[in-house]
């Protein structure tokens, strides 16, 4: 059944800590009262969202917090939705949803806590990361193989271009275009 959901996915969102990320949110003293804020992301998961978009599908973040670090790693990962400060990510969900002219069956969501589940409940496919809590779990369609910031993120990709049969076509194509005469890459 969830691999039938999978073959509809046009948009595939997602939570950041937790999910892009391990959840640890790194706060470092940077004088007087300001703070800088550090996160670690998973290189596979770049990869995935390269993946993605060569398989036409749209991705997008939905997070209660704001922070520079998730809109220069979206800017990097040239992801097509960034929606911060979202207590509320149904209603994030729903502008996205619109944006795009898609239905919500049409979109995944990767989560890993209970402020995810209003979003899980409303779309397709719904993911939990190998350590989501256990209500999220209970509710997901999918769980990922890897941790919340150790490749989960992946995992839900690859489940959904491989049901979709395009994720062979979409590595080759990855390994392709993907000799960068600056060296860098994920």
């Amino acid at each position: 059944m969830s691999k039938a959901r999978a073959k509809k996915i046009k948009l595939l969102l997602l939570d950041v800590d937790g999910v892009m990320t391990d959840g640890r949110i790194f706060l470092i003293p940077s004088g007087g009262d300001t703070t800088l804020e550090a996160k670690g992301f998973h290189a596979h998961d770049g990869t995935g969202i390269s993946l993605a978009r060569l398989a036409g599908i749209k991705t997008g973040i939905i997070t209660k917090r704001v922070s520079e670090t998730v809109r220069l790693r979206a800017r990097d990962l040239k992801i097509d939705h960034v929606s911060q400060g979202a207590a509320d990510k149904l209603t994030a969900f729903r502008e996205i949803l619109a944006k795009e002219k898609l239905k919500p069956e049409e979109a995944a969501f990767v989560g890993d806590d209970v402020i995810d589940l209003p979003v899980m409940r409303n779309c397709g496919l719904a993911f939990a990361v190998a350590n989501a809590r256990e209500d999220v779990k209970d509710e997901a369609h999918v769980i990922t193989d890897h941790r919340g910031g150790e490749g989960a993120v992946r995992d839900a990709i690859e489940y959904i271009l491989k049901a979709q049969g395009s994720l062979a076509r979409c590595i080759d194509a990855y390994i392709a275009g993907h000799t960068r005469l600056d060296g860098k890459g994920e």
